[in-house]
């Protein structure tokens, strides 16, 4: 409790300063001492511990469309550095999105709805590979990372793309669907919801990226040192908090042009292409994470469990 306390001391002012970065008028952060000291902080006290300064440990961080992803891994990432003094690289998979130009030829040749960013199949998977490999070589030099606007629903020209100079001791890779495992045929047959009923009649679609989680994404996803997963309550609750990002997102690019901001039709058409994977998440994750932590109804992280 005594590490816990100093690394609160040292590391709360600037957890907070993040913390009020993020918030609107209307929504603020709730128990911002409670979430950082009796979950975020031990979850970073287990990261240190499985450090191995000759190779970067690779932690996947995972959790439904809006459950808080880049704020945990952000405040994650603000106590590895300040407190661990640990060399953090923190990369969203929605980095490694295909470009629009890419998913407009998928589109056509696979499926129509592989246009729509975000299931397996819409990622630069060979990048994603690359980038791990690259990580790990013991004469790492530098390297450059995509960055992806989901504002413009493009990848950002290269001047905008992240740069790692120095080989990092952590790198925290989160998404939605990092860890995801693949259903068996016989789950794919029956459509889950209406998106699936009307523009997937013949599975074609979720074949392909069922089938996508069988081969490339479990390479990818083999590479992890060790899985996150912050569990959600159920799949309307994360409708309503990703509906609330993207209103949030609307606030703070309002003033820019030519943006792709959804509606909130379109976020609820959005999230059905997400929602089967997410749903067998629920699932799976559960079995095959290392550390799950459970969210309420209010989105604070209500308990923890460390499996591994």
């Amino acid at each position: 409790m005594q590490e816990v306390n100093n690394c609160f001391s040292k590391v709360k002012k600037d957890c907070f300063k993040f913390i009020s970065s993020q918030e609107t008028k209307k929504d603020k952060f709730k128990n911002k001492d409670r979430m950082i000291k009796s979950f975020l902080i031990p979850v970073s006290l287990w990261i240190s511990k499985r450090v191995n300064k000759k190779k970067p440990l690779i932690i996947g961080l995972a959790g439904g469309q809006g459950s808080g992803k880049t704020t945990i891994s952000s405040i994650l990432t603000l106590i590895l550095q300040k407190y661990f003094k640990l060399n953090v690289f923190k990369v969203s998979i929605d980095d490694f999105y295909k470009t629009r130009k890419d998913r407009k030829l998928l589109s056509k040749n696979k499926h129509p709805l592989l246009m729509t960013r975000g299931v397996p199949g819409t990622h630069d998977i060979d990048l994603m590979l690359s980038f791990f490999k690259k990580i790990k070589n013991k004469n790492f030099k530098s390297l450059l990372i995509p960055t992806f606007d989901k504002a413009l629903d493009d990848r950002c020209s290269k001047s905008s793309w992240h740069k790692i100079k120095t080989k990092p001791d952590v790198v925290i890779f989160e998404g939605w669907c990092v860890g995801a495992r693949a259903q068996s045929s016989s789950q794919l047959k029956k459509p889950i919801n209406s998106l699936e009923k009307v523009y997937d009649q013949g599975a074609k679609w979720r074949a392909h990226v069922n089938n996508q989680l069988k081969t490339k994404y479990k390479t990818l996803f083999n590479q992890l040192d060790g899985l996150l997963y912050l569990k959600a309550k159920n799949f309307n609750l994360l409708r309503e908090w990703r509906l609330k990002q993207e209103r949030k997102l609307w606030v703070q690019t309002k003033n820019k042009k030519n943006l792709k901001i959804m509606s909130s039709g379109d976020v609820i058409n959005f999230m059905q292409t997400y929602q089967r994977i997410t749903q067998q998440m629920f699932k799976d994750a559960l079995k095959s994470s290392s550390i799950i932590m459970n969210l309420n109804s209010n989105h604070q992280i209500e308990k923890i469990k460390f499996k591994k």
